[in-house]
């Protein structure tokens, strides 16, 4: 099966196995009806079993499928009209950042979001989804145009992080991020950020300082790749599965210490079983964060972005010693 994952061996070889006794039952007399029937019994359990008991690495692997739906692979299920902006006015188009303005529900709304690909040509178009200072500053121009026209913004995070290589440094990376930060703290309109893959870093977070906060189920929300923080502590990369035990980045983790508003449930196996049904668990979530913050004022929602970044890390002192809710 293309795209298997370590943990979907028994699923795979299962359906492998059903798939030859219906081939071998069609091309014989052989009445292999019951025998078929046990096997798929036995898959939907294991099916269960696997999908609904996931470890945060195996919800890392779903993150980072290749055939995982993008940004744009939702834009063409959840709006209409979408007119694609470009450039940040300033140096140039990324294409590691796509945005700008759709319909949602009759309503218009500004859409942004990481762009990866999903072949090696497109990759390396979309730079595998890693934005350079003009991609962050093309979205914020994108952002205040929004706040200009009373629109509400859209976000959709799916990057590894920004890119960080000598060009984007020379062109002023930390401060695009640093700026967007800033002033997304400040719009006076609903902004709403849903991670639909990895979130990794300042190059998610740039895009993520949000009114509600949505995260797909096996999607993953963190300031370091698993990876990276397995490198970093015990010196060993190879130790990513045991950091992403440890690192609390999966959604249930997140949602667990409220730093994500809604957990969007995915299909079994992952959002690239069913893009469209996807869409629609999506649409749910959207629609409810819509139809919530459309009635607040500018100056609501802003205080309630306030609000809801501040009580992230509270310190409370038990027996003299400081512990974080």
């Amino acid at each position: 099966m293309v795209g298997e994952l370590e943990f979907e061996r028994p699923v795979v070889e299962l359906k492998n196995k059903i798939n030859e006794l219906k081939e071998f039952a069609k091309n014989t007399d052989v009445d292999l009806t019951s025998e078929i029937e046990k096997l798929e019994s036995r898959l939907e359990r294991v099916e269960k079993d696997i999908y609904e008991n996931l470890k945060p690495w195996d919800r890392v692997q779903i993150a980072r499928h290749p055939e995982r739906p993008t940004t744009l692979d939702y834009i063409s299920h959840l709006f209409t009209d979408f007119f694609e902006c470009h450039g940040d006015r300033y140096y140039g188009d990324d294409e590691a950042i796509v945005g700008g303005i759709a319909k949602y529900r009759g309503l218009s709304v500004t859409v942004i979001g990481h762009q990866r690909g999903k072949d090696t040509k497109e990759n390396i178009k979309r730079n595998f989804g890693m934005p350079h200072p003009e991609g962050y500053r093309k979205a914020l121009r994108l952002m205040k145009q929004a706040e200009k026209f009373s629109r509400p913004i859209i976000c959709f995070i799916d990057t590894k992080g920004a890119y960080p290589g000598k060009a984007a440094e020379e062109r002023g990376q930390s401060e695009a991020i640093a700026k967007n930060l800033f002033e997304m703290a400040g719009l006076g309109v609903p902004v709403i950020c849903i991670v639909i893959g990895e979130g990794g870093s300042g190059g998610a977070l740039a895009l993520g300082v949000g009114n509600h906060l949505h995260m797909l189920e096996n999607s993953t929300y963190s300031v370091i790749s698993p990876e990276g923080a397995a490198a970093l502590l015990w010196k060993d990369a190879g130790l990513a599965k045991q950091a992403a035990e440890t690192m609390k980045i999966t959604a249930p983790d997140l949602k667990a210490m409220d730093i994500v508003d809604e957990v969007v449930p995915e299909v079994k196996g992952g959002a690239h079983r069913d893009v469209r049904r996807q869409a629609e668990l999506i649409d749910e979530i959207l629609k409810q964060s819509l139809l919530e913050l459309k009635k607040m004022t500018a100056e609501e929602l802003v205080e309630h972005r306030y609000l809801k970044y501040k009580k992230i890390g509270q310190f409370s002192f038990e027996n003299d010693t400081i512990g974080i809710k």
